[in-house]
């Protein structure tokens, strides 16, 4: 044994150096030629304890007497790269993505933007940038907890209340984004957030979850499982919240009993940022850093994100509460992780790192987006065939609070592209020359008082110049010297995070102030009205008038000035920005109560009213400071359709023209009045860079729509029950007992599908796969898309099962006329529900089949459009 390993190391040596990788190689880790594990090792075994507890950290510092680059593991791809100071391609919101049912759509968008990353990622080692947020190649995305409740403010962030849709969908796009390459990883993904957290916002960092074991398996697991064992996902988030007591970072049943033991999960595992923190701040449940840090490196949780708890853990170790052996296993998961992503490795040999500036935006991306865009839109309902609306028409009135809006079309955790396209501009670039389009706000989300902004710009100077003087601070308080001042002609300015501002500033963790003379052309009042992500504070004549200054995203607020003519105002704008998008604005005006009558009765010439209403991620998201009616939090109150948009489109349907309602959202919203007295409503979602097209694409014709709900659309907020309950009961299409407003799977087209010839086998053995194939026709005159849809529905009621549950779906398109045939395979697992116990069980006796364009109980299903099958499982 002895004579083999010196002839093997003697081999080694040869080819070490004809490789000629000694002469560059001071390090043995530094070995291209050796195996990553054998690096790994090597390379941690010359770490101080300091050291490997510093990489830790999302922020990880350089090690230079190793030639070890710093690195920041924090970025985000949900729908496009995220937040850098680049210009990405935006896809439509995670939620419309689902929409498509379309998993090859979402491989195809994951490797689009791993492409994207890359050529990212190269620029910032081209330029010794890899220590900065946001440019790095582990991406902590996707979001697969399920959207159980359409009051969470983060569920557009997923892929719906389906298990096996965000299971399937969740798989394609980490094979998207991880690559095919048999050793480097062309990026890393992350399953977040693990597990059973789905809201409310304003409790996840206290809140305890306990859910039934079959709850557990049924509804939250299943796409971890999948995403863990068959995905092979690079990363893991857990979760702010607790589950049974522990904290998800370190709790027994989740982080060792099911993630490393059973599932044998090798990748590494993220806290949610500031997650370790709550331990012993919000949960209680340590008495300080240093004991929740060793409790969570503990239980396997290898990096702590957004703090410095992780620094106790040298004190911990000298205290004997973790060994730094334990420490050893986190650090070796981490470098692992960078080791495959080439990290180490010459850019000739990994195939990836050549990936060109020019995949930014590549015109296949950009068609992509608009592709994903199309697929995502759900036609809700098209009383009469109003749509698709005549190009050629004389007159169209575009109204509404998103009809013009950037931000809801771009979602949240989103990039900046270069160009994006609202449903106003797709609107007027649709139709033709001779159309007049003309636009009204008339209400903002929640109210019809508007403030009716003048344009004011000759009337603001600084040193004899139009517009403000602006000084931008790298930092948060306006300390030092500026490092920035420009003029600039008003205040209307909107940063991505990871943007860059000016010079050396990016669009977070800086400030700035603005500073003008503002003289007033009459006596009588001016209202000003300053918006801001963070915080600002506005100053008349040296006067503070409004304080903003604590955290204010996406807050309004307004001072009105009594003037006096050719008098003279001194006005100062200072504002800071922490992390998130930045966007600070002062616009001035009066406000007005917009008179709905007098819209209709100056427009009696219009041809069709298009109103663009619905919600957006100013109102919805992340633990968000928001307090509008139905709104808390980032999460919602209530699931209605704000009142007032309501009571515009009751008024614009008394003026007997057609009225069509396109709506933006991240989450279900109940329409009853609309959905029996608009005739046509388009759920546009937030659809990304190109959804203004995709919208005029599908209202005028060019696009046959085909997108279905991934989310159940209830009718009342008597439909929920409460939001801090996690038990499944009544909850989603799975287990809801009454008739929603439009189900889960639902969507409409303007061409119809039969579906005929179902085979399958009338008899089955149980552990044994099941084949079943239809045809499907295009009975209408349209080309168009279907999305098959193939439920199992639970007959036996003694057992505990979902009254019925989504196993197999595929969309197609066909010609006019044209039929195809699909099939699908359900596997054992299939065709097997959990325990009461969380084991899996396959179905003896009787299960019904059914396959069609929606759900086969979908009130607003179309003749023909389902087919349905009993099947014996023998055992």
């Amino acid at each position: 044994m002895r004579i083999t390993k010196i002839i093997f190391l003697f081999i080694l040596i040869v080819s070490y150096h004809s490789s000629g990788q000694h002469k560059k190689d001071k390090f043995l880790f530094q070995n291209p030629q050796l195996g990553f594990e054998e690096r790994v090792n090597d390379l941690v075994s010359q770490l101080t304890l300091e050291e490997k507890v510093s990489q830790m950290l999302n922020s990880t510092p350089a090690i230079p007497r190793l030639e070890i680059p710093a690195y920041d593991w924090w970025n985000e791809t949900l729908h496009g790269v995220a937040r850098t100071p680049f210009k990405t391609t935006v896809y439509p919101q995670a939620i419309a993505m689902a929409a498509t049912f379309d998993k090859n759509s979402l491989f195809k968008m994951a490797d689009y933007s791993a492409l994207e990353g890359r050529a990212i990622y190269n620029k910032a080692v081209s330029s010794g940038r890899t220590n900065e947020r946001y440019l790095g190649l582990t991406y902590w995305t996707p979001n697969i907890n399920i959207f159980r409740d359409p009051r969470w403010g983060r569920g557009q962030e997923t892929y719906g209340e389906d298990p096996y849709l965000t299971s399937i969908l969740g798989d394609s796009f980490v094979k998207g984004l991880q690559g095919d390459d048999p050793k480097y990883l062309k990026a890393a993904a992350c399953a977040k957030h693990y597990a059973v957290h789905s809201g409310p916002e304003s409790l996840r960092h206290t809140f305890d979850v306990d859910v039934t074991p079959y709850e557990l398996w049924d509804t939250y697991l299943p796409a971890f499982k999948k995403l863990v064992t068959d995905s092979k996902v690079a990363g893991v988030m857990c979760a702010y919240n607790a589950f049974r007591t522990q904290p998800c970072c370190a709790s027994d049943i989740l982080m060792t009993d099911i993630l490393r033991n059973q599932w044998k999960f090798t990748g590494y595992v993220t806290s949610d940022c500031w997650a370790i923190d709550d331990f012993f701040k919000n949960h209680k449940t340590h008495p300080d850093a240093e004991s929740a840090s060793a409790d969570a490196v503990f239980h396997g949780t290898d990096i702590d994100c957004g703090t410095d708890a992780y620094k106790a853990l040298i004190q911990a170790v000298k205290n004997g509460k973790i060994s730094e052996q334990q420490i050893d296993v986190s650090v070796k998961r981490l470098f692992m992780i960078r080791f495959r992503l080439g990290m180490f490795d010459p850019a000739q040999m990994v195939k990836y790192a050549q990936t060109p500036e020019s995949a930014l935006e590549n015109p296949e991306h950009q068609m992509h987006a608009l592709k994903m865009a199309r697929q995502s839109m759900v036609l809700l309902r098209n009383e009469k065939n109003i749509l698709p609306l005549d190009k050629n028409l004389k007159k169209i009135v575009v109204l509404g609070p998103n009809a013009a809006n950037s931000i809801s079309i771009l979602g949240n955790y989103n990039g900046t592209p270069s160009k994006l396209t609202t449903v106003l501009q797709g609107i007027k670039e649709k139709v033709g020359a001779n159309t007049e389009v003309i636009y009204e706000r008339a209400i903002n989300f929640t109210n019809d008082t508007l403030l009716v902004y003048q344009n004011l710009k000759n009337q603001y100077t600084y040193d004899g110049k139009q517009g403000f003087k602006a000084e931008y601070y790298n930092n948060k308080d306006l300390s030092g010297q500026p490092e920035a001042v420009r003029t600039e002609s008003e205040i209307n300015n909107f940063w991505q995070e990871g943007e860059v501002v000016v010079k050396n500033i990016k669009g977070n963790n800086f400030s700035a102030r603005y500073t003008t003379n503002f003289t007033a052309e009459q006596d009588g009042s001016i209202t000003f009205e300053v918006s801001a992500d963070d915080g600002y504070r506005f100053l008349i004549d040296d006067k503070e008038v409004v304080n903003a200054w604590q955290r204010n995203r996406w807050g309004e607020k307004t001072f009105k000035l009594i003037t006096k003519k050719n008098t003279v105002y001194k006005l100062v704008l200072e504002y800071w920005q922490g992390e998130g998008k930045a966007n600070i604005a002062l616009n001035a005006g009066n406000f007005e109560k917009t008179d709905f009558q007098k819209i209709i009765d100056s427009h009696k010439d219009a041809d069709a009213f298009i109103y663009v209403g619905g919600i957006s991620p100013q109102l919805e998201g992340e633990e968000m400071p928001v307090n509008f009616p139905g709104f808390s939090g980032g999460d919602r109150t209530s699931i209605l359709l704000p009142k007032i948009q309501t009571d515009l489109m009751k008024a614009l349907k008394t003026s007997a023209r057609p009225v069509v309602f396109v709506m933006m959202t991240g989450s279900a919203i109940a329409i009853p009045w609309e959905a029996e007295n608009i005739p046509a409503i388009l759920n546009a979602w937030y659809g990304g860079q190109a959804a203004g097209t995709a919208v005029a694409d599908i209202l005028f014709g060019d696009y046959n729509p085909a997108g279905r709900l991934p989310v159940t659309f209830y009718k009342s907020d008597s439909d929920l029950p409460s939001f801090i309950d996690y038990s499944m009961d009544n909850k989603t299409y799975r287990y809801f007992k009454s008739s929603p407003l439009y189900g889960f799977g639902y969507g409409l087209s303007y061409t119809t599908f039969k579906y005929d010839q179902l085979k399958v086998s009338s008899k089955v053995k149980k552990g044994q796969p099941v084949s079943v194939s239809v045809r499907i026709t295009n009975t209408g005159k349209t080309e168009g898309e279907e999305v098959a849809q193939l439920y199992l529905i639970n007959l036996d009621l003694s057992i505990k099962a979902p009254l019925k549950s989504l196993k197999g779906f595929e969309r197609i398109n066909l010609k006019s006329g044209e039929s195809k045939t699909i099939t699908f395979t359900l596997s054992p697992e299939d065709l097997s529900s959990i325990t009461t116990e969380g084991e899996i069980k396959q179905y003896s006796g009787k299960i019904k089949l059914a396959i069609g364009g929606s759900q086969p109980d979908e009130k607003n299903e179309i003749k023909n459009n389902i087919v349905t099958r009993i099947i014996q499982i023998d055992k």
